[in-house]
């Protein structure tokens, strides 16, 4: 699997579901979709180095457009096939609600320590707001009290 122009055998198919299915607690991938998300990594992987850069990323206009999209860069400029694949499978309906919920707050946590934080949050909001919503609307926002309404849901 290690260049992206090589046939999937059913060994790589197996391999990859096996990870998925260890990081998410689920088989949230069936062997399918594990063939079309392949075919699509292929078409993505224009330099045929079996990584998707960030470029190649940004070609996709729905993930263009998408007001995280730069947050979102950070967790899959590099990824090869498998992580790719991984990566993915959060957005499966067939995915656990965990590891859902580790998905959405690896997004928020911007610096990576392990927990969202205001400044997260506000930094989050602005992503998402832009000019429609001004630094103190935010802040009111995101008030501390606010934001014990926002970590228990």
């Amino acid at each position: 699997m290690g260049n992206a122009s090589s046939m999937l055998t059913q060994y790589d198919i197996e391999e990859v579901q096996e990870h998925c299915n260890y990081l998410c607690e689920s088989s949230a991938v069936s062997q399918q979709e594990i063939v079309a998300l392949y075919e699509r990594f292929c078409q993505l992987d224009r330099s045929a180095n079996g990584f998707i850069s960030a470029d190649e990323f940004l070609s996709i206009p729905e993930f263009s457009l998408n007001p995280l999209s730069q947050r979102l860069l950070k967790m899959v400029d590099g990824l090869n096939f498998t992580d790719f694949v991984a990566f993915l499978s959060a957005f499966s309906p067939k995915a656990s609600i965990q590891h859902k919920i580790e998905s959405i707050f690896r997004v928020h946590d911007i610096d990576g320590k392990g927990r969202v934080t205001l400044k997260d949050l506000l930094e989050v909001l602005r992503d998402l707001t832009g000019s429609f919503m001004s630094e103190e609307q935010r802040k009111v926002l995101c008030t501390p009290c606010s934001f014990n309404f926002f970590c228990h849901f």
